[in-house]
């Protein structure tokens, strides 16, 4: 890429690269897209992998400050995150 802008994930023009994957990844995302989507398939899957990255860095950053979390208190909340997702969902039903 000859331009020296800086973007953010999904921002931009598009670049070409060449990528090499093993036959039964590739065959995988061509059986979900097709040939044509296999690009667009791989960009959303590095901005997901870019975004999980980024909060991997913030929970290693707070730890640092905060100390690491208390794993009975996080199991708590994903319990009650997932009790409410479902919850909303059966209600509506």
């Amino acid at each position: 890429m000859s331009d020296d802008s800086d973007f953010v994930p999904g921002e931009g023009p598009a670049d070409g690269i060449s990528v090499t994957l093993t036959a039964g990844t590739l065959q995988a995302i061509r059986a979900r897209v097709g040939k044509r989507g296999v690009s667009a398939y791989l960009e959303r899957a590095a901005q997901r992998q870019i975004e999980r990255d980024n909060l991997d860095e913030l929970i290693a950053d707070f730890e640092r400050v905060n100390g690491p979390s208390d794993p009975d208190a996080v199991a708590d909340k994903q319990s009650r995150l997932g009790a409410g997702t479902h919850g909303a969902a059966t209600d509506a039903a």
